[in-house]
């Protein structure tokens, strides 16, 4: 039966299954996980019947801190990312009992925002650490992902130690424009804004060749100050050259990512969904109107496929746009406690 149901999400992920409905899969993935977590059957238990895809319970990016939201056996997890924890001491751990379907579902919506007909392979250059120093970062794991895919012999990552290698970076794109080689760059906001307050303190400006491109994720605040998206991408134009800048929304309770360039909306895969929720009344927000993100992942099979984040966002007639962070982030009617367990 779960052996079955995986086959046909994956079939779903890539685009094998044509016949296949989502709503029908979302429902089995929903039964499946009712059955096999009690944590999240007694949650569930609480709100009302289920009978379409929309209805199905959320449970909080905060449950993933407080529960093993698992439909398995947590000891036989063959990979776990931790959350960053920059909100509570206590990270959120998501749990895999296969990475299977996680990465089929990272390349298809990757390919799709920076892969172009006819691509071949780029010097990749992430500006993370490496899944060895950081083998609990979904992120880390994800860019090893791509740079298999996608990236030629010499990609590599350029944070060791936690800090950005900037002077190594520096030389290896001074190398690729003198090459005429177009370069991938990869990495966090503040990673970029670090890498371009070091540009500016050394006078620094490249012109990497035609064909280089940028992915950034994790919203746009530095270290040590603020900066817009807008003004990022001015400034990776102004200093590096390049362009064809998208932006990755994610985190590690999904095991889906969202992309979009500037001036576009995020749009979902085959196998999500994403729905603005009014946190007053934990319904569907009006058109326009400013909620809660939340994502159906068919890929957390064996985690939850309803996740509400702690995200702002607007729902646009063809995808969504993300605003920020909210600052109590509760939405009524969704909450996975220990009184729920109980």
């Amino acid at each position: 039966m779960a052996s079955d149901l995986q086959t046909r999400v994956l079939d779903f992920i890539r685009g094998r299954a044509v016949d296949e409905l989502f709503d029908t899969l979302a429902l089995e993935a929903y039964w499946f996980q009712y059955d096999r977590n009690a944590v999240y059957r007694a949650y569930c238990d609480r709100q009302p019947p289920v009978t379409r895809w929309e209805e199905i319970p959320a449970v909080p990016t905060s449950a993933f801190k407080d529960f093993p939201i698992v439909c398995f056996p947590v000891q036989e997890a063959v990979a776990e990312f931790h959350t960053s924890g920059t909100t509570r001491e206590k990270a959120g751990k998501h749990y895999f009992r296969t990475l299977e379907l996680y990465h089929a579902a990272i390349l298809p919506p990757f390919s799709t925002a920076l892969i172009e007909s006819g691509y071949r392979k780029l010097p990749m250059y992430a500006l993370t650490p490496s899944p060895d120093e950081a083998p609990h970062s979904s992120l880390s794991h994800m860019m090893s992902v791509v740079l298999q895919e996608f990236g030629t012999a010499d990609s590599g990552y350029f944070v060791t130690g936690g800090k950005l290698e900037t002077d190594r970076l520096v030389r290896v794109l001074c190398e690729a424009q003198w090459a005429h080689q177009p370069v991938f760059l990869l990495g966090t906001a503040f990673a970029f804004v670090h890498l371009l307050d070091h540009c500016a303190a050394e006078n620094l400006r490249l012109q990497l060749p035609a064909g280089s491109r940028v992915m950034e994720t994790g919203g746009f605040k530095g270290r040590s100050r603020a900066l817009s998206q807008a003004e990022l991408y001015e400034s990776l134009a102004r200093r590096l050259g390049i362009s064809w800048i998208v932006n990755e929304y994610g985190m590690t309770e999904l095991s889906t990512q969202f992309y979009s360039r500037l001036q576009t909306c995020k749009t979902a895969p085959a196998w999500a969904r994403v729905q603005v929720i009014n946190p007053h009344t934990g319904k569907p927000a009006a058109p326009g109107e400013r909620g809660m993100i939340r994502v159906l992942d068919l890929a957390n099979l064996w985690s939850s496929i309803c996740v509400q984040t702690e995200d702002l966002g607007v729902a646009t007639s063809d995808g969504f746009e993300v605003m920020g962070r909210a600052a109590h982030a509760g939405v009524r009617g969704c909450s996975l406690t220990a009184e729920d367990f109980r």
